[in-house]
C-alpha cells in the first residue's frame, strides 16, 4: 500500500516547479531549491563550475552583503547549506515558520541578483577555497582519490560521469569571470529549478510567498541537454592498483550498473545488499566473520539519472592477507549471485533495511524536501516518495538474481586496489601507476 505523505505541486508561470508537503507537527519548514546542474552538465575544459557556484552563491549578490545570508538566517533561529552531485545542485533553509518569507526572499535574491556582485575577487577567493577542499578532503586523506579513480574506469571518457564534482583544478583556474557568467546564465534560471517545501506552510500560502519572491526570476537558462544512451555493463575487466601509505589494503569492486530509473536498477541494489551491506549479508559473513580474511566489508549504490549508475563493493584487507584471496572469494560469491540469486533471508532483509532507512528520512523534514525534489525532477513525479516501497517489496529473487548475472559479474567489474607500503606518497604513486596503466591522471 502506498504511503500517503501529502504532496501538492503547481508551476509558476516563469516555469519554476513548486512542491509542498504540509505538516505542521513542528512549526519549521525546510526549503529546498533543486537546481538542474551538476558536475555532468559541464563542458571538457570547464570541469569544477557547477560545485564552484555552490561556494560563490553565498558570496552575497546585489541587495545581500557577503556573509548575511547565513547571518540573517541564523538571528531567526534557521540554518543554511548547499550541496553538489553528478546530477543536480540543491540550496537548503531550515527555518522556523515565521522566516519562512526571509528564505524565500534570499533565494530569490541571489537566484536574480547574484551577477553583478560575482567579482573577480569573489572568484579567486572561492576558487582557491575549493583547491584547499580538494586537498584536505580527497589528495591528503588515505583512499580519498577512489570515486576518482572509479569514475574514470566505469565511464567512457566522453561520457558525463566520467570526472567527479570537484572537477579538474587546471579547469577551475583556467576558468574566467566570463565563463563564469556564461555558466550561472546558461544553467540557473526558474525553468531548470524546483522549490520544495516540507512543514509548516499550507500550498496556498507557498503559492502566495513562491510568486512574491522568485515569480520575477526571468529565465537564461538553455535546454537541458538530451540524455545520454544507456550503458551497459562494463565490456570486459579492468584494474588499477595504487601503492601508497595506507590504513591497510583495500579493494574497490566498481560496478557500471543501469539508470536509477531503470527497472533493473533496484534489483541491482538488492543484490548489492544481499552481498556486503547487512549483517546477514554472504561476504559479510564468509570473509569477515568466518574466514576472517577483510576487517570490514560494505556495498553502496550511487543512482545516478544519465544513462548509468556506479555500484561499489569496498573491502579492507585483514592485516598478513593476500588480497588477491579476498578478490577471488568476492568473485565466487558473484557468480554464486548470479545463479543462485539471493536468499530469503538475504532479501527480506534488504527490504527491511530499505523500508527503514526510507520511512526515516521521509520523517525528517529536510530529508523529505531533498526526497521530493529527486522525485519530481528524476522521476517525473513526486509521488514517488508515497509508491517506491511497494516498488521495493515487488521486486522478487528471481529478478536481483538476472540482474546480479547481468550486471555483477566478474568480467565486468573494474577493481582499484590500495597497495600498503609505509612512507609512500600515495598521490605521487597513484599517478605513476595512472600513467602506466594508460589511464590519464
Amino acid at each position: 500500500m502506498p504511503l500517503d505523505f501529502p504532496v501538492v505541486t503547481s508551476t509558476l508561470p516563469n516555469g519554476l516547479r513548486l512542491v509542498v508537503s504540509e505538516d505542521h507537527s513542528v512549526p519549521s519548514v525546510s526549503v529546498t531549491l533543486w537546481v538542474d546542474v551538476g558536475s555532468r552538465h559541464e563542458q571538457p575544459g570547464r570541469t569544477g563550475l557547477a560545485h564552484l557556484f555552490e561556494h560563490l552563491m553565498f558570496q552575497g549578490s546585489e541587495l545581500v552583503a557577503e556573509g548575511e545570508h547565513m547571518s540573517l538566517l541564523m538571528a531567526q533561529g534557521g540554518r543554511s547549506n548547499a550541496t553538489t552531485s553528478f546530477d543536480r545542485t540543491t540550496y537548503v533553509e531550515s527555518v522556523p515558520s515565521g522566516a519562512l518569507e526571509l528564505a524565500l526572499w534570499l533565494e530569490g535574491d541571489r537566484h536574480g541578483h547574484l551577477l553583478p556582485a560575482l567579482t573577480q575577487d569573489n572568484l579567486d577567493n572561492q576558487r582557491d577555497v575549493v583547491v584547499e577542499e580538494k586537498r584536505q578532503r580527497y589528495d591528503t586523506v588515505p583512499y580519498g582519490a577512489a570515486l576518482e579513480h572509479a569514475c574514470r574506469l566505469v565511464f567512457p571518457e566522453d561520457h558525463p560521469y566520467h570526472h567527479t564534482t570537484i572537477g579538474s583544478m587546471a579547469d577551475l583556474s583556467a576558468a574566467t569571470l566570463e565563463d563564469v557568467h556564461a555558466f550561472f546564465r546558461a544553467h540557473y534560471g526558474p525553468s531548470t529549478t524546483t522549490l520544495v517545501l516540507v512543514g509548516d506552510v499550507t500550498p496556498e500560502q507557498a503559492r502566495v510567498l513562491a510568486e512574491r519572491h522568485l515569480g520575477h526570476l526571468e529565465d537564461t537558462s538553455e535546454p537541458r541537454p538530451a540524455p545520454s544512451a544507456p550503458l551497459g555493463p562494463l565490456p570486459q575487466p579492468v584494474a588499477l592498483d595504487i601503492v601508497g601509505d595506507v590504513p591497510s589494503e583495500r579493494l574497490y569492486l566498481c560496478f557500471r550498473l543501469p539508470a536509477v530509473t531503470d527497472p533493473d536498477f533496484l534489483p541491482c541494489a538488492m543484490a548489492l545488499d544481499a552481498l556486503a551491506s547487512l549483517s546477514v549479508s554472504r561476504l559479510y559473513r564468509r570473509l569477515l566473520r568466518h574466514e576472517e580474511t577483510v576487517s570490514g566489508v560494505s556495498a553502496s549504490v550511487l543512482g545516478l539519472a544519465d544513462g548509468a549508475s556506479l555500484g561499489l563493493l569496498v573491502l579492507d584487507v585483514s592485516e598478513s592477507v593476500d588480497p588477491s584471496v579476498v578478490e577471488a572469494a568476492v568473485h565466487e560469491e558473484l557468480v554464486r549471485m548470479g545463479v543462485e540469486g539471493p536468499s530469503e533471508v538475504e532479501l527480506e532483509a534488504s527490504r527491511a533495511d530499505t523500508e527503514r532507512s526510507w520511512l526515516e528520512a521521509l520523517a525528517s523534514f529536510d530529508d523529505r524536501a531533498d526526497l521530493l525534489a529527486r522525485a519530481s525532477v528524476i522521476f517525473g513525479d513526486p509521488q514517488h516518495v508515497n509508491t517506491y516501497l511497494d516498488d521495493v517489496v515487488a521486486v522478487t529473487g528471481e529478478q536481483v538474481r538476472r540482474a546480479a548475472a547481468e550486471w555483477l559479474r566478474p568480467a565486468s567489474v573494474a577493481t582499484i586496489r590500495f597497495r600498503q607500503v609505509r612512507g609512500v606518497d600515495e598521490d605521487v604513486a597513484a599517478a605513476e601507476v595512472l600513467a602506466a596503466s594508460g589511464v590519464a591522471p
